[in-house]
């Protein structure tokens, strides 16, 4: 594996290099928080070592950057912050483990060696575009023709979902089970009561209709009825 360590702490840094060399891996080594950054997004690491506390930008913030540009490298946060809320909080920045200090090498290199096993993350869709239609997972907006369209939450998830499989007739089970996760047909017509209110929301007032109803199948987001 090709592992970059963060850590400006010297003696510290040189020793996790030589014993990661050691161990078979191909290892890089950032002093502070910047290099880090930026060598880390190259995208060309299996693994990331990121200590907690780093000059000229700290490893939370690094981690939260990189996440935000996409980039999906494991990390291990190492930290003296050992307590569970400090852990909570790097687990929530973007860290997918973490290792307080002091730590015995031996851990690090079974933690490191098992996020270096995992599968790439897929590159998660944030926005969905059908003809003139767009909604937006990061800012939660929907606009059709560059007007905003307000949604309540409910109807955003279910637009959701149906611009997620664009094309594609959704049938009621599918909506139940994904939309508002029954697993069983509660015998009610809140389906058909929230893609009534979703057409007024999308469709009025607009040239050609989106949402479609495929008689005795289901619902379809698509342009044009076939």
């Amino acid at each position: 594996m090709r592992i970059l360590i963060v850590e400006d702490d010297r003696e510290a840094a040189l020793y996790l290099v030589k014993a990661l060399k050691e161990a078979g891996h191909v290892v890089d080594h950032a002093a502070d928080g910047e290099e880090g950054f930026n060598l880390a997004s190259s995208g060309s690491y299996d693994v990331l070592v990121v200590d907690r506390m780093l000059p000229r930008r700290d490893g939370l913030s690094l981690i939260a950057s990189l996440r935000a540009e996409g980039n999906h490298t494991p990390v291990l946060i190492l930290s003296a912050l050992g307590q569970v809320d400090d852990r909570v909080t790097g687990l929530r920045a973007g860290g997918d483990d973490y290792l307080p200090k002091p730590y015995a090498f031996s851990e690090l290199l079974a933690r490191v060696e098992a996020l270096g096993r995992r599968p790439p993350q897929a590159e998660v869709e944030t926005s969905y575009t059908v003809d003139d239609l767009t909604l937006d997972r990061l800012s939660h907006t929907v606009t059709r023709a560059g007007r905003e369209i307000p949604l309540q939450p409910r109807e955003f998830k279910l637009l959701e979902y149906l611009m997620q499989n664009a094309g594609q007739v959704v049938t009621r089970t599918m909506l139940l089970e994904n939309v508002w996760e029954y697993h069983f047909d509660p015998q009610t017509n809140v389906i058909d009561v929230h893609i009534s209110r979703l057409r007024s929301k999308i469709d009025k007032g607009f040239d050609k209709p989106l949402l479609h109803t495929i008689r005795g199948a289901g619902y379809s987001i698509r342009v044009g009825s076939r």
